[in-house]
């Protein structure tokens, strides 16, 4: 693996969010001076907070897999994560209802979900299921360390006998079919192929290896921190400045100063700060505007669909709701078409609903609920333009109100919007086409034909995020800054490498 050459004893890294951390408790915990610059007051990023009216508001991500990678970056300097945040585990990790009416609560525990699963489909696609459990579990242990939790430097480093049992698995072949072969009811195919999404690549094209995404949330679990998603990113950064990291909110970086190959300083708009090395958290084409360096590809960036969020408080209350809904349209096959192809609002959609208040009330006021319903839209390089959704907005919010309550959810349409934000949104925080998701994972950008966290003419930078390798998502995310701080570094004694969820799986897994 390639490390930067000269001294790095100083590395500034630009961006507070959870791959900056990452990065930075990493630096710290092999020796390295870390200075944190952030443009907001307060870490976070993308995972960030806003209070309002009594409400704690996640404004970034809300499903939480892989706790044990922000384990891990905290371990770096010492930490134990247990110790600054209480985790809950979601059960089920996911409610998914289908425009028939029928229900099914997705469950990890092996024996718990096969039962829910003979009850919701019957005892055929329950054994299937438990097929499809063993076959997940088998596909991450392949590709966690070789090519999730790795830095490539050629695409011959895909040529391993990890890649061989990769093919074997059927991981190059296509999600849909390859988790079509275990399930045959459509609806369950549904529940372990919307991860796609993430990846920003219809269950039809995606490869099946991004089924490891299934793995993180339908078998390792999904999680809740007490006090909200923020609470990650504020352990975080309370670890790193508790071990000697100095942090700088409020500094927008404005350039980086260069003797030759080498950034010398990283200037921003109250001070210049001399540095070693830096590590670049912003978005990829933020970070080559900063650099000055942008890498030549055979083929423009493909970016992922992005997502309108309502968040709102209501003082109804929906018990059919658990944490996470997922709330499922009629159209399945022509909605990925809308979002990937045709650049249409989806014209029945599917949603994601949150209730993070059925697990926290604290994050409330009393008597009070809170929602975050997540609809996907198209980027807007193929949809509706930044500026179109300062129209589209207020009948969009509207229409998705609208649908809850033709879905079972009486009383949607009056609750108290505090929230509303649309690709003009991320636009207007400087995110490539107007997406929170970045780099889609089609197959010319994953693995080593990702964008690479080295940028050719520098000597002495490197990329975290999720525009860069491995890719978008919380465990992706994390996994980022610590490649970021192994470029620095290089890679982590043995005895520190934990990349694989602690627990070792029931007797019903192993079976």
């Amino acid at each position: 693996m390639r490390r930067l050459p000269g001294p790095t004893d100083h590395v500034v890294v630009v961006g507070a969010g959870l791959a900056g951390l990452s990065a930075a408790l990493h630096l710290l915990g092999a020796g390295r001076r870390v200075t944190v610059v952030e443009r907001a007051v307060r870490p976070g990023g993308r995972a960030g907070l806003l209070e309002r009216a009594g409400y704690r508001i996640d404004t970034g991500p809300t499903v939480l897999t892989m706790p044990h990678l922000v384990d891990e970056a905290l371990a770096a300097v010492g930490e134990k994560l247990a110790d600054r945040v209480e985790l809950v585990p979601l059960d089920p990790a996911y409610r998914a209802v289908f425009a028939d009416g029928s229900r099914l609560d997705v469950r990890t525990d092996g024996a718990a979900m096969e039962a829910e699963v003979e009850r919701f489909a019957g005892p055929r696609e329950a054994a299937g299921y438990r097929r499809l459990r063993r076959w997940l579990r088998r596909l991450h242990q392949v590709q966690m360390d070789r090519f999730i939790d790795s830095n490539f430097d050629s695409p011959l480093h895909l040529l391993n006998a990890d890649l061989a049992r990769l093919a074997a698995l059927g991981g190059l072949g296509r999600l849909d079919a390859r988790i079509g072969r275990f399930l045959h009811d459509e609806r369950l195919r549904r529940v372990f192929t919307f991860q796609a999404l993430y990846a920003g690549v219809p269950p039809a094209r995606a490869l099946a290896a991004y089924a490891v995404i299934a793995y993180m949330d339908t078998v390792a679990g999904v999680w809740f921190p007490r006090g909200g998603m923020h609470a990650l990113p504020r352990a975080m950064a309370d670890a790193a400045a508790t071990t000697g990291a100095e942090f700088r909110y409020g500094h927008a970086v404005r350039r980086l100063e260069r003797r030759g190959e080498r950034i010398t300083a990283v200037v921003t708009d109250r001070e210049r700060i001399r540095c070693d090395a830096v590590v670049l958290t912003p978005d990829l084409p933020e970070a080559h505007r900063l650099l000055g360096r942008r890498p030549r590809r055979p083929l423009p960036l493909r970016y992922a669909p992005s997502a309108v969020v309502l968040h709102a408080g209501t003082d109804r209350d929906w018990p059919a709701l658990a944490h996470h809904t997922l709330s499922f349209g009629r159209a399945w096959h022509r909605t990925f078409d809308e979002l990937t192809r045709t650049g249409d609002l989806m014209s029945d959609p599917s949603l994601l609903v949150t209730r993070p208040t059925a697990t926290d009330p604290g994050l409330a006021p009393d008597g009070r609920q809170l929602l975050h319903v997540l609809a996907p839209c198209p980027n807007t390089r193929i949809g509706p333009g930044a500026q179109a959704w300062t129209q589209l907005a207020p009948a969009y919010r509207d229409s998705l109100l609208g649908t809850l309550e033709r879905r079972g959810l009486p009383g949607a349409s009056a609750v108290e919007e505090l929230c509303l934000v649309t690709p003009a949104d991320w636009h207007r925080q400087g995110l490539a086409a107007g997406t929170p998701f970045s780099v889609a994972h089609t197959l010319a950008q994953t693995g080593p034909f990702r964008p690479a966290n080295l940028v050719r003419g520098t000597a002495n930078a490197v990329l975290a995020g999720c525009g860069t390798t491995p890719g978008v998502g919380i465990p992706t995310v994390v996994l980022s800054g610590k490649l970021a701080a192994a470029r620095v570094t290089g890679p982590p004694a043995a005895p520190g490498r934990r990349t694989r969820p602690p627990t070792q799986g029931t007797a019903h897994d192993r079976a």
